[in-house]
């Protein structure tokens, strides 16, 4: 995807997060990798509902403006982080959904798994991070170990932020986290989820999602791997059991 491109997904984006009720007054933002050392990124102090192709900036390594008009937010060391962890992803999505939210500001973990579909999209575990403020040197080390292991973070006392190859992956992982979410505060109401078996989240593991927090945790050993292994056959047929029983 050329700039061009990115400009109008980014747009676009910012104005679906909004729809979706993720952000408030100026809350949240996006980003995408342009190269090495440059972002495009929305900008601060502008409602993602209102942001337009004349409002986005691209920033150097040093957040120094190199092209447009506003100035950078100040949660550009979260994606950052989110970057170096992740020499793969493309672009990076920081919002506030409520229920998620919700569940990240009470020191409430989504883990351990307790649905078959989150785990093929979004892995076997959604890390909640601890909350450090801006600026501080310890919110690069648990953003970058984080993502090491998940394509979507839970950050305590804050909100989400999600990864992906393009925003629309990035936005349908935070939209998944959310709704799984709402599913757990029901089911809390109710007594409580029940955890997946966990020979059945690791086979489903195995069938979801291969390359990417797998990938993350191979950059973050420097031992970045060309691609990730297929499953076996046995871990199919445990998949298509495990599915089988929960349908």
């Amino acid at each position: 995807m050329n700039e061009e491109q990115l400009r109008r997904e980014m747009v676009n984006y910012s104005h679906k997060i909004y729809r979706s009720g993720w952000v408030a007054n100026h809350d949240g933002n996006l980003t995408a990798r342009l190269d090495d050392s440059r972002l495009l990124c929305t900008p601060t102090a502008q409602s993602k509902g209102d942001v337009g192709l004349e409002h986005l900036i691209i920033v150097d390594d040093n957040n120094k403006v190199l092209a447009g008009t506003r100035r950078p937010f100040s949660e550009l060391q979260l994606h950052r982080a989110a970057y170096r962890a992740r020499p793969e992803i493309g672009c990076v999505i920081h919002a506030h959904p409520p229920t998620a939210s919700g569940f990240a500001v009470a020191g409430i973990s989504l883990d351990p798994p307790f649905m078959a579909e989150p785990v093929v999209s979004l892995g076997k575990t959604i890390p909640l991070v601890s909350f450090f403020p801006p600026k501080d040197p310890r919110l690069d080390s648990v953003i970058e170990e984080g993502f090491g292991k998940a394509d979507v973070l839970m950050l305590a006392n804050h909100g989400v932020l999600t990864v992906g190859a393009t925003f629309e992956q990035a936005f349908l992982r935070m939209e998944l986290v959310e709704h799984l979410a709402k599913i757990a505060l029901v089911a809390r109401q109710l007594g409580g989820p029940i955890p997946l078996d966990a020979s059945v989240v690791d086979a489903l593991a195995k069938k979801g999602r291969p390359s990417s927090a797998a990938k993350g945790r191979e950059n973050l050993q420097r031992n970045v791997s060309s691609s990730a292994p297929e499953p076996s056959v046995d871990a199919n047929k445990i998949v298509a059991q495990a599915l089988q029983k929960l349908r």
